[in-house]
């Protein structure tokens, strides 16, 4: 154990003061922090039933940890979930990737050091969960590259998994197919992995029909996309014909999309039925399709406003103050809400669930340690961004390749910051599941040092060749003038190769190091 632990020296030094940033927030928010959507998920874990906006992952994971009537306890479980994510990545690098120790360590630090990942792990909520399962199924698959059906079982319930925590889970299932299509696994893995994932879906879809009456697995996704659109739907470029239709119309503009959906007010209130019904999400969704067909270029550009506010330096107030309080470690107690839920309110699934009080208590001086560590400690939109362009390069290169094994991991970074710009509305929660992946990518981008791409290479390796047969003809004539022996004439070749030259990509045969290349693996 001494020698494991001294071979890991960095990544122990770095989970030792991770685990006491994490003790110190228990210490300061007992027994956890709150979000809008946390009193839903407990809901579920109260009253097990399909729930008709978010899937029921995470409400089952609450409803295991029931019995120990502990938001404590859920929360350390986040904590440790955050640190296996780091532990998961590192272990990758410097097994098939060959990263130095100190080099997969520094590759996790944003993961356990960023204080909103911390801050993350200790609000109810569903994404720390997501965070680890998706990059379980990345790691899972960059570790087996001659993929059996028997792991290709194991992926496939890992993403049923994921999905089932967050709907955005399921289009990582299409980025893991195509991605195991374009490396040639074989028929049977790729088999394997969509029938694993597809039986705990459809059957989730299928018990939700018997709940709400719609084969799917929300009644939210139509709503929430008319969310997105009403940033610049404009009803007399969509002339709506049909009457449920126009009345989701509205002249108001508000700075942040979440109004039109969330605010009393709000157009979808107008039928008269429970907003998240299956026909009133049926209606949104078609209006938020007619007005993306009918406006591309305002999507278009409001997509792109919110993705690219995910690289910002700073962190300014959005979508609104009070849900971007909800993601600061606060300095001032306030009660739980009393809205109504399922059989219940907020506040009383809240404490029916503890037994006992669950408001938020902040317990001097850990909480001011925490909001301390918090204004100095993060990571910013602009280094996310500079670290997926490390990863874009490292694509770029292996162009050849398709990308080679950085290319599911970027994508999937790239894919969990754009999808809830296209589809709802920037967060900056939603960021975070990306970090360790696009961290990922970034380092195996540059486990051989900067690659050059070919034409760069080609011109370097010219070059050298140029050089070296200069040095030898000099050579030759040094030693031709000191000889009396007649010259003896030798072919040589150009150039040779210079092992720390040779693409990983291209080589065919070992790294610097003797080992396989991972890129070099046909599957």
């Amino acid at each position: 154990m001494r020698g494991f632990l001294l071979r890991h020296r960095h990544l122990v030094v770095a989970l030792s003061l991770g685990a006491v940033l994490r003790m110190i927030t228990m210490l300061g928010y007992r027994p956890a922090m709150w979000f809008n959507d946390s009193y839903e998920y407990v809901s579920v874990a109260l009253h097990p039933r399909p729930h008709p906006i978010r899937p029921d992952g995470y409400g089952f994971w609450l409803l295991l940890l029931k019995p120990f009537h502990s938001f404590s306890l859920v929360v350390f479980t986040q904590h440790v979930m955050g640190l296996a994510t780091a532990v998961l990545i590192y272990a990758l690098l410097i097994r098939k990737f060959d990263l130095p120790r100190w080099g997969a360590t520094l590759t996790v630090t944003p993961v356990i050091f960023d204080a909103y990942q911390i801050q993350l792990e200790h609000l109810i909520m569903s994404d720390t969960m997501f965070t680890l399962l998706v990059v379980g199924v990345i790691t899972l698959i960059l570790w087996h590259r001659r993929m059996s059906a028997r792991m290709g079982v194991v992926v496939g319930l890992l993403l049923a998994l994921t999905a089932l925590t967050r709907s955005i889970g399921l289009p990582i299932l299409a980025l893991v197919v195509a991605y195991l299509l374009v490396k040639r696994v074989g028929w049977r893995p790729v088999v394997a992995v969509v029938t694993a994932c597809a039986i705990p879906v459809l059957a989730y879809m299928a018990w939700f029909k018997s709940a709400h009456g719609r084969f799917a697995m929300t009644n939210s996704d139509g709503l929430i996309l008319y969310m997105r659109t009403m940033a610049f739907a404009d009803c007399n470029k969509i002339k709506p014909k049909e009457v449920q239709l126009i009345v989701l119309c509205t002249t108001q503009r508000k700075d942040y999309s979440q109004w039109y959906l969330w605010d009393p007010s709000g157009p979808p209130h107008r039928y008269g039925t429970p907003k998240f019904d299956g026909d009133v999400n049926e209606w949104a969704s078609k209006f938020a399709k007619e007005a993306i067909l009918a406006q591309p270029l305002d999507y278009l550009a409001v997509v792109a406003r919110d993705f690219f506010r995910a690289f910002r330096w700073d962190r300014p107030v959005f979508p609104d103050a009070n849900t971007y309080n909800q993601y600061e470690f606060r300095n001032e107690e306030k009660p739980l809400p009393t809205w109504p839920l399922y059989k219940g309110r907020a506040d009383t699934d809240a404490m029916a669930y503890e037994q006992g009080p669950a408001a938020t208590r902040i317990v001097a001086p850990w909480a001011n340690v925490m909001q301390a560590y918090q204004r100095v400690v993060r990571l910013p939109g602009l280094v996310l961004g500079l670290i997926l362009l490390v990863g874009l390069y490292g694509v770029a290169v292996r162009w050849r390749k398709l990308g080679g094994p950085v290319a599911l991991p970027w994508l999937a970074a790239v894919g969990l910051i754009l999808a809830p710009a296209a589809t709802a509305e920037f967060d900056y929660r939603y960021l975070l599941p990306a970090v360790p992946l696009a961290c990922l990518a970034a380092a195996i981008s540059l486990r051989h040092g900067v690659p050059l791409p070919a034409f760069a290479r080609a011109r370097l390796a010219a070059r050298r060749a140029a050089r070296g047969g200069l040095a030898r003809a000099g050579e030759a004539e040094a030693t031709a003038g000191r000889s009396t022996e007649p010259a003896r004439t030798t072919t040589m070749p150009l150039a040779a190769p210079v092992p720390g030259d040779l693409d990983p990509d291209t080589s065919g045969k070992t790294d610097k190091r003797g080992k396989p290349d991972a890129d070099d693996d046909p599957a």
